[in-house]
């Protein structure tokens, strides 16, 4: 069949002058119809028996939903979405205490660019970090319990979309920013641009004892918008990579202005000398933040001249190369660490801007690579011999190249226009080889009619056999922007909380519960369990809480069943929210009952056969 191509305008439609062609997905390999016994391999390849699991974990950010969508591979089946930046009433988050204060003032987010920690350049299965393009925030997320543990407002940031990479070591997680502004985001008039606007760049870090993330130092780069970065590997290690685009320092109609240069850059860094510099006192105090300016704290950062508006720098596994390609260009291009370095140490600089050293393209560059007729290249994984794969977003395609050669090996067909992709593990020094997943923007023709609105795509594509295969396909809204892909294996999550005798909020007995007034507050100490609530142990009727009008209520609740996946949830009709208390959890939400009169209360979570009859009474007193 003829494949559908987005319209484009501006630079980006000469490209689709050329109409492209690719096999229907439903013919085999000959081109012939697929027969009944190929359609029953691939669904081998993917069908996951009852019980048994998958074999890995696949994270898949949730864009503007502001939630974080977990699917398992090679089923594709859908196993969990966790709310980050956006509260659910499915699981309360952002009504009871600890996630009301975790997303602040905010009512959504925009989740871009997943990134699990690692140890020594390999995912080890601890956390998962993510940034919010929205309200420019970090979040750590403990697959323990596959909850938010922290999220941070980034100062002087605006919209950290461009990849909460992180060290090979977890030492930090760099966000660059999508879009420059003025420090503190202060008024400043466009026609200041060049002189007032940043891109800011912060240095992350994480204490795994305090689960809480805080800022080393920000860097105060040019006013341009970076894109998708990498953390280098081996030994690469100390330093990353990342895009540039609108290097012309445009402020309107970015589709045409941003477009003018021949190249952007890469930003290559050092951030051990970047460290190093903050140790010794080689910054500013801005904001309350250490903040290195380049033009002012030379060295640690230089400039790699690429095609222009670039979407992807990706390392190679080895550490020893980066990969990067423009949107508007239709080639990759193979950089290497050890030529950069080299023309560092030899001065081999073609100018500067802003102060920061640009490395002479020829110095750095190894090869171009340009795949015939592949269009749009972005983003690019690798397998566990070398091997890279890149998308290709005009030409809906994923690509299988060598970077020691630039051979094209093979490409496969997608639907359609895919954006990130992801490989099993492709991110680490050791990747599997078994999948990547398109990650396509459109999904046009592929699943039932929802309206003029239709779901994204996730296509499985099987990297095993002598040709690159797509053997499933997931729906998904709304964007898969990015995802990582781990082994299931690596993942060790806990089935209940255990006691913890230390929390003053916690009760693990029905007889010690009870309701406290203190003033106009009323603090209720109670417990859930198979089928009831207990609020007051020695109440005519325990599972009743009555209050006055305007009291203050705090109501801490323990589950109090240490069974696995007996979660009980917690409901006051009328009072517009919900608590979700996992087996073994003491949770805690606060509120003031500002509406006298008769209100159920309820168990939200099927728990068990008795679960209707798992209510009571809130019971408030006109003031009069």
């Amino acid at each position: 069949m003829k494949k559908w191509i987005p319209a484009a305008s501006g630079l980006a439609a000469g490209f689709l002058a050329a109409t492209v062609f690719f096999a229907d997905f439903s013919t085999g390999p000959s081109g012939s119809a697929t027969s009944d016994s190929a359609n029953k391999t691939n669904a081998e390849k993917v069908y996951v028996p009852f019980g048994e699991k998958d074999e890995y974990y696949l994270f898949a950010s949730g864009g503007h939903s502001g939630q974080m969508f977990i699917y398992g591979v090679p089923s594709m089946r859908h196993i969990r979405t966790v709310p980050v930046f956006s509260p659910d009433s499915a699981t309360g988050y952002g009504f009871d205490n600890h996630t009301k204060e975790l997303m602040g003032d905010y009512s959504w987010g925009d989740l871009h660019h997943p990134a699990f920690s690692e140890t020594e350049g390999d995912y080890d299965g601890k956390y998962m970090f993510a940034t919010d393009v929205a309200n420019s925030r970090a979040a750590v997320m403990d697959l323990k319990t596959f909850t938010v543990k922290d999220i941070m407002k980034v100062p002087n940031t605006s919209g950290p979309h461009c990849a909460a990479f992180v060290t090979q070591n977890t030492e930090y997680m760099f966000l660059p920013t999508r879009f420059s502004v003025p420090i503190g985001s202060e008024y400043a008039d466009l026609d200041n641009y060049s002189e007032q606007y940043h891109g800011v760049m912060s240095a992350v870090t994480f204490d795994e004892e305090k689960e809480k993330l805080d800022i080393a130092y920000q860097v105060a780069l040019p006013p341009w918008s970076y894109d998708l970065s990498d953390a280098g590997k081996k030994m690469s290690a100390d330093w990353a990579v990342m895009t540039t685009y609108n290097t012309e320092e445009a402020t309107t109609n970015l589709e045409i202005n941003a477009s003018q240069a021949d190249r952007d850059y890469i930003v290559l860094f050092n951030w051990k000398e970047l460290e190093q510099k903050i140790a010794t006192g080689e910054y500013d105090e801005v904001t309350g933040q250490k903040m290195i300016f380049p033009e002012k704290h030379k060295g640690g950062i230089y400039l790699v001249p690429v095609a222009k508006s670039p979407h992807g720098v990706d390392v190679t596994p080895d550490g020893e190369h980066f990969i990067a390609s423009g949107k508007l260009a239709p080639a990759m291009t193979v950089f290497s660490f050890e030529k950069a370095f080299a023309a560092i140490e030899n001065g081999e600089f073609d100018g500067e801007r802003n102060g920061i050293p640009i490395l002479k393209y020829e110095s750095v560059m190894e090869r171009e690579v340009n795949p015939e007729n592949a269009l749009g290249p972005l983003h690019t994984q690798f397998d566990d011999e070398g091997m890279a794969y890149t998308t290709m977003f005009i030409s809906s395609e994923i690509v299988k190249w060598d970077p020691a050669t630039g051979e094209t090996l093979d490409r496969v067909p997608v639907q359609y226009s895919p954006g990130h992709s992801v490989a099993a593990e492709g991110d680490t020094v050791a990747p599997d080889g078994k999948y990547i997943i398109a990650l396509n923007k459109i999904a046009k023709d592929s699943y039932l009619s929802v309206g003029p609105s239709h779901p994204e795509s996730m296509q499985l594509i099987d990297l095993t056999g002598d040709k690159m295969e797509v053997i499933q396909s997931a729906p998904v809204n709304p964007e898969p922007h990015y995802a990582q892909m781990i082994k299931a294996d690596k993942i060790n999550t806990i089935t209940v909380y255990d006691k913890d005798e230390s929390n003053p909020n916690a009760i693990y007995n029905q007889e010690d519960a009870k309701i406290v007034r203190k003033g106009n507050e009323v603090h209720v100490y109670g417990i859930a369990m198979r089928s009831k609530f207990i609020f007051d142990a020695n109440a005519k009727r325990p599972d009743v809480i009555e209050v006055n009008e305007g009291d203050k209520v705090v109501i801490h609740l323990t589950n109090i069943d240490f069974d696995q996946d007996i979660t009980h949830g917690f409901a006051i009709n009328q009072y517009d929210f919900n608590m979700e208390v996992q087996p073994g959890q003491t949770n805690t939400i606060e509120f003031t009952a500002d509406k006298a009169g008769t209100y159920p209360l309820y168990c939200t979570n099927f728990c068990s056969a008795l679960h209707q009859e798992m209510s009571g009474y809130f019971l408030v007193k006109p003031k009069n």
